[in-house]
Order: structure tokens, then sequence, then C-alpha cells
């Protein structure tokens, strides 16, 4: 039930990920929640884009490595389409380009597959709520990663961000780092309901789905860079 006493509808979820055993392992722990409900799975990645468009998740937990179309394909074709549907990624691997490529593709989150059962319920949950997730070692990774990236300076126009303002430039730099708009909040000296604003014009003016992409322009950029 809802705070205001009304039936709350489950988080549907469709499952893609080549390895059978652990779909049903995902589909064991996710079916054990009374708010979520697994509503399909394949282990095919144009399969996957089929079935998000045909059932209409909320989510889907998309594996990066798929057979026929790889996640990051599949993640820009469900994007492409406009369905109101939001992937969470799925790696087993250090970062790679199929990882890079999902998360620039418009995937909301990245996790890793052995994380703790509640976890990977809290990422759904978050995910379906329209926030971003990224596992914290796979984030250390994603910066890491970028050092060698930004290392090309050619690789990084700044002016990318020049439509922003100071402040939005300022809260872009916290995001980046991880923090939540309350933490944002407490750095800046202003209230959470500013920086949720300020977080909001940011997506806006740069084109962004979510958080997790402004991480990556942030760091693409070289606004940010991973600390030595």
């Amino acid at each position: 039930m809802s705070d205001h006493g009304m039936p709350v509808r489950p988080v549907r979820i469709l499952l893609a990920d080549d390895q059978p055993l652990l779909r049903t392992g995902f589909r064991t722990v996710l079916g054990a929640e009374a708010d979520l409900d697994v509503v399909g799975e394949t282990g095919d990645g144009r399969e996957a884009v089929e079935l998000a468009r045909r059932l209409l998740p909320d989510v889907v937990l998309l594996d990066v490595r798929m057979p026929r179309l790889d996640g990051a394909a599949a993640t820009r074709a469900i994007v492409e389409a406009r369905l109101p549907v939001r992937v969470l990624a799925l790696t087993t691997v250090d970062l790679d380009e199929y990882v890079l490529g999902a998360l620039r593709a418009g995937a909301s989150g990245l996790l890793a597959k052995d994380v703790p059962a509640e976890d990977l319920v809290a990422a759904v949950r978050a995910v379906a709520a329209g926030e971003a997730v990224v596992t914290p070692r796979i984030l250390r990774r994603l910066l890491d990663r970028f050092a060698a990236v930004l290392a090309d300076p050619a690789a990084a126009p700044p002016t990318a961000l020049s439509v922003l303002t100071g402040r939005e430039r300022e809260v872009l730099v916290q995001v980046a780092r991880g923090l939540s708009n309350a933490e944002i909040a407490a750095v800046l000296s202003v209230s959470e309901t500013t920086v949720k604003t300020h977080v909001g014009h940011v997506l806006t003016k740069l084109g962004l789905r979510d958080r997790v992409q402004a991480v990556v322009l942030a760091y693409e950029t070289g606004l940010v860079r991973p600390r030595a």
C-alpha cells in the first residue's frame, strides 16, 4: 500500500541474460519481494528488445554481453524507441567497451552480477523510481578507466559544458564524484530542493537521461579527473 492507502503496482521486470542458472537465481530473489514482478526473461539480446517493446516492463536487467545483440546495442535500441523502460546493465567482467557502451547508450545503472541479493533488490527499486545506480567498485573502475581516456586531450572537448552556469558545473562535479543530492546540498550549503533543480537543469541542458550519463560525460570532458 502507498502512504495514501492506495495499492502500489509492482515493479515489472524483464530478465535478459544468456545464463539460465543466473536468471533462475535472479527470478527467485526478485520474485520473493511483494513489490517486484518478473514478467519475462530471455537469453538473447535481440529478443530482449522485442520483449521490452511488447511487455513494457519498468526495468530490464540486461547482461552487457549477449548473443545476437550486445547489451550496449540492445540498450540503445530500447532508449531510441522511447519506451517507458529503464535498463539496469549487468556485468561479470572488468570495465570494457561493452560496459562503457551500455552506459553511453543510456543504461540507468550498472550492477555486478555477484552483488548480494538485498543490493540487487535495492538497485531494481531505485532504477524503477528514476534513480541511477552504479555498484561502488564498478564506479571505482569506471573512474580508473577514464584516467587513461583523459590522457588524450583530443578525446575531451570541454566546450560541451559551456551551456552550464558556474553553479550547475559545481553540481555536476559533485554528481560525478558520486554524491547524493543531500550530500551535495551539504557541500554547497544550499537546500536539497535547490540541488535537485540544478541537477534537472544539467540533465536537460546536456541532453542526458540520468545521473549515470552525467558521470560519464563529466569524466569524458575532463571536468572531473579520477584521484590518483
